[in-house]
């Protein structure tokens, strides 16, 4: 069985469904869960020495962090209405208690934090909504926490990727810490599938293909990237969502492309 995917867990006391830690990762940088919380539940914890992005992936939430608080927030009831979301930033030396006011699925983003930034609401028109790519590599992204807004590590952003189409392609890596050309950026594909009982296909793999797996990924699962190139084929059928948390010791990203596949960018004459 493949170490780079986790799939979904029964829920804990917590409500939490999908854990990633550095440990069990063993990489430095990110981390990531997701929670499934019922109407009426509540969740809170303390961020410790790590910064952390809250997104609303669907229902509706109260978020309270230790000196403010952000009322009545989510919109979408499931990923795939493609509306961006709601999410809430959190520092590092905090508390966040999140009360969910009808089920809800939160994914908790975290990275190594310095203090710099205060707790805020990043609402959906706050996110940057653009459209990447063409014919089959065409797709949506909302960026919710690029490099452009603050921030001590985190970077994340979702996708959609439509029926038959590639994502995160032609291929590109961010392994090295070789800028301004190459960052260093540890990454976390959190993938939904619709319909649900489909899947999508992601493949990691390094020049050396010392790593090379392809795995077909199920709804709600996690794929991790340490290093290499990373595509996603979302299959005819089926509709891809995913969200991505990268983190590394500069926060910026600056990929790579693969050679092999490079002369895909070239245009059509």
């Amino acid at each position: 069985m493949s170490k780079l995917i986790m799939r979904p867990q029964k829920r804990d006391k917590q409500g939490k469904i999908l854990s990633v830690t550095p440990e069990n990762a063993g990489w430095e940088y990110v981390g990531f869960e997701v929670y499934s919380l019922k109407s009426g539940e509540t969740l809170t914890n303390k961020t410790g020495d790590q910064e952390a992005c809250l997104v609303v992936l669907s229902g509706k939430a109260s978020v309270y962090t230790d000196h403010t608080s952000f009322l009545e927030i989510g919109k979408r009831m499931s990923v795939f209405e493609k509306i961006p979301p709601y999410s809430v930033y959190v520092p590092n030396e905090d508390t966040y208690t999140v009360e969910a006011l009808t089920d809800l699925e939160l994914a908790v983003c975290l990275a190594p934090g310095k203090g710099t930034y205060e707790a805020r609401l990043i609402a959906p028109e706050d996110v940057g909504v653009e459209d990447r790519g063409s014919g089959h590599t065409a797709r949506k992204i909302h960026n919710i926490l690029p490099e452009q807004k603050p921030a001590d590590s985190l970077l994340v952003v979702e996708v959609f990727t439509p029926a038959g189409n590639w994502s995160s392609y032609p291929p590109h890596k961010h392994d090295r810490n070789n800028l301004p050309s190459e960052s260093y950026l540890e990454e976390t594909y959190y993938h939904e599938v619709n319909p649900k009982q489909g899947f999508v296909v992601q493949r990691v793999y390094n020049d050396s293909r010392s790593l090379d797996e392809t795995i077909a990924v199920p709804n709600r699962s996690v794929v991790l990237v340490p290093e290499g190139y990373h595509p996603v084929s979302a299959p005819p059928g089926y509709e891809s969502y995913y969200l991505n948390v990268m983190a590394g010791p500069v926060r910026t990203w600056k990929f790579h492309n693969d050679p092999d596949h490079e002369w895909l960018f070239q245009p059509i004459k």
